[in-house]
């Protein structure tokens, strides 16, 4: 390393012609990635004192973003996953750097070698077919917008799509007929289609009729005729199920998200002994260990599998006691 290296140049070109042009990655990830390094930069300038135009890529070695990481989680009160999703924006933008700077090779390996740091994982959260009924018969069908609510609402839970999925859909993206489909495009920028009930059919076209009459092109448009925000399909979730919980106690004691009802497609599916890999599949999981959460958290699956097991004859073998002083230490771990 010969002499000071143009950090904020490498940040430039990591973001416009690394993330944007080669990657084209989506407008969540470059916000999301845009977000880790202003942090990283506001850390920077007040354990430095240098401003972020002045930052050399010495300055950022593995204890400068490992104190930064701490920093998070002491200042911020950011948990693990948080914590581990700024480190993801930093290896991508030091993999990047690899390529352009190969004399901060040992620099860079370094801080690539930063762990994430693992975390509880929580017992996914369902809802019962009851409970869904409930939500769904919360919305008022005799208004414009109870209708809307309804079919948004019963197409989340038949379907399993991403409130991030829901609310980009356009009317084109329904296919009826034969193999009757949504189209949508979820993570990582990938088309996938997703079955349709003969039900959800015959709601999804009565409310496309109705819906025409706005103008819009959203599938499921706000008053004005433009699309419904994350924010506003959450209040509404939000309010049908204070009304459900008038009829259906269980859901008092439930905590209902818009991805409550993806989990609660999932193990529907489940149930009804979908394989678990056309299940990553129906979710658009990038891998089938993510899809793996659902078998945990199914308890009749579980006690089917203990059904099957013998009970024990009530006679043990002995304690094991290793032969070995280093397999007695691992022992005693």
């Amino acid at each position: 390393m010969t002499g000071a290296t143009n950090l904020p140049s490498l940040i430039e070109r990591f973001f416009t012609q690394r993330l944007i042009q080669q990657r084209n990655a989506s407008p969540h990830t470059v916000a999301s990635y845009r977000d880790t390094f202003r942090l990283l930069f506001t850390f920077a300038q007040t354990k430095l004192g240098k401003p972020p135009s002045r930052l050399d890529l010495a300055d950022f070695d593995a204890p400068f973003i490992g104190a930064f990481l701490d920093d998070l989680e002491e200042n911020r009160s950011i948990g693990a996953k948080t914590r581990n999703l700024r480190l993801t924006a930093i290896r991508a933008f030091f993999r990047f750097v690899a390529f352009e700077e190969p004399a901060y090779a040992g620099q860079i390996q370094r801080v690539l070698a930063i762990p994430g740091k693992l975390h509880d994982k929580r017992k996914v959260h369902f809802l019962t077919r009851s409970e869904i009924d409930a939500i769904l018969a919360a919305p008022d069908r005799g208004t414009w917008i109870g209708r809307r609510d309804h079919m948004l609402l019963h197409l989340a839970a038949q379907t399993g799509l991403r409130l991030s999925e829901i609310i980009q859909l356009d009317r084109d993206a329904v296919v009826f007929g034969t193999g009757a489909h949504v189209r949508c495009i979820g993570k990582g920028r990938k088309e996938r289609a997703t079955p349709l009930t003969r039900q959800t059919c015959h709601l999804l076209q009565a409310w496309l009729k109705e819906a025409d009459q706005r103008g819009s092109a959203k599938l499921f448009p706000n008053i004005h005729g433009g699309g419904l925000s994350a924010d506003a399909v959450q209040r509404l979730l939000a309010r049908h199920v204070e009304t459900a919980r008038q009829r259906c106690v269980s859901l008092r004691r439930k905590r209902v998200t818009p991805h409550v009802l993806r989990h609660s497609a999932a193990m529907e599916l489940l149930q009804a002994g979908v394989d678990i890999s056309v299940i990553a599949l129906w979710l658009g999981h990038e891998s089938i260990k993510t899809t793996q959460v659902y078998l945990h958290a199914h308890l009749a699956l579980k006690e089917a599998a203990l059904a099957k097991i013998k009970p024990f004859n009530g006679r043990t073998g002995g304690r094991y006691k290793p032969g070995d002083r280093l397999l007695a230490f691992l022992d005693a771990l």
